[in-house]
């Protein structure tokens, strides 16, 4: 008999799915947008400043109201934001006098449901009552990656189809995948992170918590260490190996994203017989071995293939973070949950900016701004030995 579960924990699967079309969809539009539109570059840039600084709003605020509305309340209305986004984005640009102003307003929107899906989510599946909650925590994430390479491949098969032209009705399917999650998240049982009876921790009282600020730098290095490459990686497509854009793109961020996903895979499916501690920093040595890979092989092929294993090494950095901070902090809750994501998402932005800013001052080279990122897993293979030794150093 199927365990009632079950049907949360693919409503969770799904909502991933959900998070990849919000953060990879509308950038295949960019240039369509420019050239449609008339909109400079700058403001196409703004668009994605947007998205990350309204998610990490959310991200901060959420810990404030998600309890009080409940949880069921809140993903639903996550999903809605997506779906009434996306929706807005096909009637918007026309409607109003500046399209621009539409395509924002309609970022503005999905961008809160993606803020809040990233919050909810994983707390939703910890709670279901499962035996291996870190198996069933990587194989979640391992769904994003799908739902990335789902985006991008059948973006792109839509489009060499039925043209770029016809993307406001590529942008209606993808409003059905929300809209689908929402029925079943209505009907799916939710399960509490917290005992009957018994609250989450507040805000004040986790952040007196010294382990909790290691879990804090681990989420960070997590998203630094796996964006700082995979941003860059169409980059080295095209430039190392005078590829065009399409052809980029399919090797670069799609080989990093499917490689990431069969490391959560492999977790997911075999993690009983894994110890999560060893297999975090043997990819934390492996993210090493790749960046430097990357920086120090002269070679276009290796240091594009570096790229993809470096998806592969950090598969396991963040979900892992997550399993590893429910375990260790009782009562966390969502208070714990929303503030590491602010952390993943401060570290997705701030790795590929650091590669960016050091690469512009070595005279556009990738290869050192790639390096100066390698701090990162530095960092995180560091905290990691830090949140292993909790007993000792964290009384």
């Amino acid at each position: 008999m199927r365990s009632p579960y079950q049907k949360t924990m693919y409503a969770c699967f799904i909502g991933y799915i959900v998070q990849a079309v919000v953060n990879n969809f509308v950038p295949l539009l960019f240039v369509t947008f420019q050239k449609t539109y008339q909109i400079s570059l700058s403001k196409i840039t703004f668009l994605i400043t947007i998205n990350f600084l309204i998610q990490l709003l959310v991200d901060m605020l959420s810990a404030g109201f998600v309890d009080k509305i409940g949880y069921r309340a809140s993903i639903i209305l996550a999903h809605v934001c997506v779906a009434a986004g996306l929706l807005s984005l096909t009637i918007l640009p026309e409607l109003l006098p500046n399209a621009y102003s539409g395509i924002l307003i309609a970022v503005a929107i999905y961008a809160v449901g993606g803020g809040l899906i990233e919050v909810l989510i994983s707390p939703i599946l910890e709670a279901c009552p499962t035996d291996n909650k870190e198996q069933a925590m990587s194989l979640l994430h391992s769904f994003y990656c799908w739902g990335h390479m789902g985006v991008v491949l059948l973006s792109t098969v839509f489009f060499a189809l039925c043209g770029i032209g016809n993307w406001k009705i590529l942008t209606l399917l993808w409003v059905l995948i929300p809209i689908a999650n929402i029925l079943l998240f209505a009907k799916a049982p939710i399960y509490s992170l917290h005992e009957e009876g018994t609250a989450g921790l507040t805000l004040g009282q986790l952040f007196r918590k010294k382990l909790f600020w290691v879990f804090f730098l681990m989420m960070l290095c997590a998203g630094a260490s796996e964006q700082a490459v995979s941003q860059w990686a169409s980059a080295f497509a095209e430039q190392g190996l005078g590829v065009s854009k399409t052809v980029g793109d399919l090797a670069g961020p799609m080989a990093f994203a499917m490689l990431m996903g069969i490391s959560r895979l492999i977790y997911g499916k075999w993690g009983d017989r894994l110890n999560l501690d060893r297999f975090m920093q043997w990819s934390c040595l492996l993210c090493i071995a790749a960046y430097l890979c990357i920086v120090l092989v002269p070679v276009p092929v290796i240091g594009l293939l570096g790229c993809a294993v470096c998806g592969f090494s950090v598969g396991i950095l963040w979900p892992g973070t997550f399993s590893k901070a429910s375990a260790s902090i009782k009562g966390g809750g969502t208070a714990m949950f929303a503030m590491l994501a602010l952390a993943g998402d401060v570290g997705c932005s701030g790795g590929p900016t650091l590669a960016g800013l050091v690469s512009g001052a070595c005279g556009n080279n990738l290869h050192m701004g790639i390096l100066a990122a390698i701090v990162f897993p530095v960092l995180m293979l560091t905290s990691l030995f830090l949140a292993g030794k909790k007993q000792a150093v964290f009384p």
